[in-house]
């Protein structure tokens, strides 16, 4: 089973007037292609900043991250937007998709903006909201989605483009508990099913049990948990 992250050494630092905070401290991690990873730990321990930097929202302020093989910690940011397109995924505990457009105009982004003819997006965006069971619901505007729907969509969006990881970040956080639930047994699903590699930052004990692994965050180094 090939490697789709390495990381090596990372660090991450921030200024704040003459005092250094340190988030991240030396961070090793490798996740295998197909794995399922829950990173745990208090809030404010830096689980967010590390699935931003491992999907480069962010950059460290030290060590490397190979992804795929190549070293991304140093690219500039069209490179790394570029990556994030094409090959990674994201779910947040904020579905953030946009108002004005329908059900699969959302999913089909990622295609639109990574120059896809928008015929082929919206195809491809079908098919993905038909894995995650919202086949019914293509042409409905987000607003009259239920909080459940509109993670799902999110979650078809984040596969639209069959990325290498899929990135979450509290992804249950803002559903009730048996709506949190079938977000967790479709991510499993797709993990388990369909070869998804997932990485998920969560709060939630139930999700993270499932999970072929799970690690602690505390005072900015990882732990077995």
């Amino acid at each position: 089973m090939s490697d789709v992250y390495r990381l090596q050494g990372i660090g991450k630092s921030y200024q704040q007037g003459e005092e250094t905070l340190t988030v991240l401290n030396g961070i090793d991690l490798t996740v295998s292609r197909g794995d399922s990873l829950a990173i745990i730990g208090a809030s404010g321990s830096g689980k967010s900043t590390l699935l931003q930097i491992m999907g480069t929202l962010d950059i460290p302020s030290r060590g490397t991250i190979l992804f795929d093989g190549a070293d991304i910690s140093t690219l500039g940011w069209k490179d790394r937007a570029r990556i994030r397109n094409r090959n990674m995924g994201f779910v947040f505990q904020f579905h953030h998709l946009l108002p004005e457009f329908s059900t699969r105009e959302n999913v089909a982004m990622p295609g639109i903006i990574g120059g896809m003819p928008r015929g082929r997006a919206l195809e491809m965006a079908d098919a993905a909201l038909s894995r995650v069971g919202l086949a019914h619901r293509l042409h409905h505007r987000v607003t009259t989605l239920s909080g459940g729907e509109r993670q799902r969509a999110a979650i078809a969006r984040a596969i639209l483009l069959e990325p290498a990881v899929v990135l979450a970040d509290e992804p249950t956080g803002n559903l009730d508990e048996r709506t949190g639930r079938e977000v967790n047994d479709l991510l499993l699903h797709l993990n388990r099913n369909q070869g998804v590699t997932l990485v998920v930052v969560t709060h939630n004990a139930e999700l993270a049990q499932c999970m072929r692994r799970t690690l602690e965050l505390r005072s900015g180094e990882l732990y077995e948990s």
